[in-house]
């Protein structure tokens, strides 16, 4: 769990934080009242399924994480998260990504397995924020991407951003990756478009003959 404990670092100041939220002692509307304070959060499904090292079982808890403006010191955080919520003390988060992976415990094959759709956002949190695709990853997205324009017979890039955005979250690197490449895609569906019309419609059936 990518999580820094500062109770005794009460001066840090980090742009990020998590903590853990118990909801038999929290109030009623905390949900509300993390909405109302506009920081981006990210929270966990209820963590139901948690068992102590001694073999009990955990009290249910979510975890929660919450992304600020700008760096803000471990004793405003505590003021919202031990003050106001009535719940334990902030942890300084060095990097997201990890932290979030935790919500669900998808690095922790050990612990209980909760569900990623399960995880609730607000104030505008998106974990795509705090998280860079690598290198390879990109030229994967890209080839399927190609793959994509092909089996679908796509000549035009604004048909193609359009697809990609009807299609929703489960597209949405593919989204970004496309954007990001314009010429590439661009040049590649003009290229389509000349090749078809240069070989009239015995090249168009040709290509639709190969389409899944």
């Amino acid at each position: 769990m990518a999580a820094k404990n500062v109770n005794v670092e009460k001066n840090v100041k980090k742009r990020n934080w998590a903590f853990v939220l118990y909801p038999e002692s929290a109030p009623k509307d905390w949900l509300e009242q993390l909405q109302q304070t506009g920081l981006q959060c990210a929270i966990s499904p209820l963590h139901d399924r948690d068992i102590n090292p001694t073999g009990e079982p955990k009290k249910p808890h979510y975890h929660v994480i919450l992304t600020y403006s700008g760096p803000t010191s471990y004793n405003v955080v505590k003021a919202l998260t031990n003050g106001r919520l009535g719940q334990t003390i902030p942890q300084a988060l060095e990097q997201v990504e990890g932290y979030y992976r935790y919500l669900t415990h998808q690095d922790n094959p050990e612990k209980a397995q909760y569900n990623k759709s399960d995880i609730q956002t607000l104030n505008g949190f998106d974990i795509r924020d705090f998280v860079e695709l690598t290198k390879s990853e990109v030229v994967r997205i890209k080839r399927e991407i190609q793959a994509f324009i092909r089996d679908n017979q796509i000549y035009e890039y604004a048909d193609l951003m359009d697809l990609l955005m009807d299609a929703g979250e489960g597209m949405a690197d593919h989204y970004e990756v496309a954007a990001n490449n314009t010429v590439f895609f661009d040049r590649y569906l003009s290229s389509r478009r000349f090749r078809v019309a240069g070989g009239g419609e015995e090249r168009r059936e040709s290509e639709r003959g190969h389409s899944p």
